[in-house]
């Protein structure tokens, strides 16, 4: 059963009918930001996350629990948030339903079914590191092609794409903790059904592994970027350094004795001959130096 909506008439199935524990009831109603799974002697509830994306590099958490039973499989999809499309919450188990329906999946226990629904839901986190490697990729490209635009876009291009990864991560690793826990315990956990929770821990912890491996490449990538922008700001700065070495002696030199040279209607030439002379001296000199120095 697949329960797109937690109301009224759905808490009193979940109550009255398959006895769920208040506590479970409760999660299934509201938004739980972080996974995690309630053992019952005749049930469990495991809570879970997929990604979505949003504007500006949000990534929206689509909570989606599972009520495992004896003989039963309950899905709840919690709260949304009004600017993610209702399908979307759906899309895991419209996928598990299809396959249902076409003969293609015949689950021989609860556990069987709960398996494709995380293998689902796994599917859905490679697709999204897939999506968001693609976009690292086309990043590095342009930093090794040497893409100096708008460093603030650039950088804010190449932190949302790092932030992506970081929230997949964190689903993935928070979901093989879920379900590491149901093997620890192994209560209500057939031997046939234990490799099945194995392989999903198994699965969601490689999810964190790949998204740790981008997020590191994109965080070279970043270290990149920033190094070879911060170099052409030290360039920039040195060669600003060497203007200011250059002109700043000849203004002040200007400044002294300017006035006693040049007056009114009347202007000393050997001494405005000497003047420029000396500031021409004092640039050659001051230019070879910061030359020496590699300033430019």
């Amino acid at each position: 059963m697949d329960i797109t909506t937690c109301g009224p008439a759905a808490t009193e199935l979940l109550t009255d009918v398959l006895g769920c524990h208040p506590l479970a009831v409760r999660d299934c109603t509201r938004r739980n930001r972080v996974p995690r799974v309630r053992i019952y002697p005749h049930q469990h509830l495991l809570i879970l996350h997929g990604p979505q994306r949003g504007p500006s590099g949000h990534v929206h958490y689509i909570e989606l629990d599972q009520i495992v039973g004896d003989r039963y499989v309950v899905t709840v999809h919690g709260p949304l948030n009004p600017a993610v499309d209702p399908a979307v919450a759906l899309r895991e188990t419209e996928a598990v339903r299809r396959r249902l329906e076409s003969g293609r999946l015949r689950p021989g226990t609860p556990y069987e079914l709960s398996y494709a629904i995380s293998t689902a839901l796994a599917h859905t986190l490679e697709s999204f590191i897939e999506e968001l490697t693609r976009e690292v990729w086309q990043l590095e490209q342009r930093v090794t092609g040497g893409h100096m635009g708008n460093p603030e876009e650039f950088l804010e291009e190449l932190f949302q794409a790092r932030h992506g990864l970081l929230a997949v991560r964190t689903m993935g690793g928070l979901g093989a903790e879920v379900f590491g826990r149901i093997a620890a315990v192994e209560k209500r956990v057939t031997a046939a059904d234990l490799p099945l929770i194995t392989d999903i821990v198994d699965q969601l912890t490689r999810i964190r592994a790949l998204a740790d491996g981008e997020r590191e490449y994109l965080q070279g990538v970043i270290e990149f970027y920033r190094a070879r922008a911060e170099t052409k700001m030290t360039i920039a700065a040195e060669r600003l350094a060497v203007i200011a070495v250059v002109t700043l002696p000849i203004t002040a030199l200007s400044s002294i004795y300017g006035m006693n040279i040049i007056v009114n209607d009347h202007t000393h030439l050997p001494q405005l001959l000497l003047v420029l002379t000396v500031m021409a001296i004092m640039s050659t000199l001051l230019l070879t130096w910061a030359k020496r120095r590699g300033w430019w």
